[in-house]
């Protein structure tokens, strides 16, 4: 037979509320601070400024997701819309890792070019604004440490204020260089140290909704591992067609055709190994069909010409 278990509302809900005013906070912060590093960067003429001014205008972009994601993942299970909206986090995700991949290949190119010929860098104007940007990155990742980071939306936008924070701190590192040595290449340096931070954070992030959208078993769930335990149950005989996923980060689910023994109690059976995988897997959204060995399922015939009756 087959039983759904649905997991209550769907895992563990977020503080949907709690963690869209963390984001319109982090939001407002990367604005007034992307504002002031375009006109500093423009005057002090660094790259890395500029850079930074790039990746927070991505940033902005980013929570601006985030918050429509979450908005849209509340919304409830309707029509064709059977899991609602969830799966809008990952691609938040997706959308967030891949344009820090695209933004660190612009970085990349125009650091090369500042390698070869670097231009005079205002070193003092660059310090000024890469300590300030360290303290409103600090405060951003304040804000959103406080966040459910379990959510791929929420932590998109996290790591695109923790790589900005990162990079702040190597700019400054680069004016201090330069204001002390007149070392002008250190700016396009950092730039690629910058560009490297990026290309992680977009990987990761790119990698963890890509195995959601692939429908990739869930990280730290075994397959294998969930299929021995099935067949361990006292009244299992086997165990086949089984699929292990995540609709979304954090909400995994399971599917599986289930033969017991011809005189075992195919409800029992079913009821024992929910309690199995819940407890042992953290698997509360299963589907189990649960049959008799040797029962035999029913076969339907193409229907004959002549009575159109199946056979």
């Amino acid at each position: 037979m087959a039983h759904h278990h649905g997991a209550g509302a769907h895992g563990a809900q977020l503080d949907s509320e709690g963690d869209r005013g963390r984001l319109g906070v982090a939001l407002a912060l990367v604005l007034g601070l992307m504002a002031v590093e375009i006109t500093a960067g423009v005057l002090a003429h660094s790259l890395a400024l500029l850079s930074d001014a790039a990746h927070m205008l991505t940033d902005a972009a980013a929570i601006g997701f985030s918050l429509l994601a979450l908005r849209l993942a509340m919304r409830p299970a309707k029509g064709a819309m059977t899991f609602g909206f969830r799966r809008a986090e990952v691609l938040s995700a997706q959308a967030n890792g891949a344009t820090l991949l695209t933004l660190a290949a612009f970085i990349v190119y125009g650091a090369i070019g500042r390698l070869v010929d670097p231009p005079h860098v205002l070193g003092g104007v660059m310090l000024a604004v890469a300590i300030l940007g360290v303290l409103v990155n600090l405060a951003a990742t304040w804000t959103l440490s406080g966040a459910d980071r379990r959510t791929l939306a929420i932590e998109g936008s996290f790591q695109h204020i923790l790589t900005d924070l990162y990079a702040f701190i190597g700019t400054a590192i680069a004016a201090a260089v330069i204001l002390l040595t007149g070392f002008q290449r250190a700016d396009a340096i950092v730039s690629l140290l910058i560009a490297a931070l990026m290309v992680r954070s977009g990987a990761v992030l790119v990698g963890t909704s890509a195995r959601v959208f692939l429908e990739a078993a869930p990280r730290g769930l075994d397959p294998q591992a969930i299929g021995e335990a099935l067949v361990s149950q006292p009244d299992v005989v086997e165990v086949h067609d089984l699929h292990v996923w995540e609709i979304s980060d954090g909400f995994p689910a399971l599917s599986a055709h289930v033969l017991v023994g011809a005189e075992r109690d195919c409800h029992a059976a079913r009821r024992t190994m929910e309690e199995m995988l819940s407890e042992r897997f953290g698997l509360d959204h299963t589907t189990l069909q649960v049959d008799h060995v040797g029962g035999g399922l029913i076969e339907l015939q193409a229907p004959s010409r002549s009575s159109g009756a199946l056979a």
